[in-house]
């Protein structure tokens, strides 16, 4: 299922572990309990929470392309004949 330039193109999680001049920022803001979480989880990994967080947001957005295509290939096979007839 095509929806655009790119849009079976999965992003790789890589980490962030130096800083390059064309990446750009985002400061998150997390209640306290949140931010202990993320803290105690990367630890628990052995990573930092940026790099921790920068992979959450990066498998967030795949799995959302993900179901997003699926659904889209859903709907076109059950419509398919409706489709036909209808061409």
């Amino acid at each position: 299922m095509g929806g655009g330039a790119g849009a079976d193109k999965a992003l790789v999680p890589r980490g962030t572990t130096r800083y390059h001049p064309y990446m750009a920022g985002l400061n998150l803001r997390f209640t306290e309990e949140e931010l202990d979480a993320l803290r105690a989880r990367a630890e628990s990994e052995g990573r930092s929470m940026q790099s921790f967080a920068h992979d959450a947001v990066i498998t967030a957005i795949n799995e959302h392309s993900r179901l997003f295509n699926e659904a889209a290939d859903h709907v076109l096979k059950v419509s398919e004949e409706l489709n036909r007839r209808l061409a």
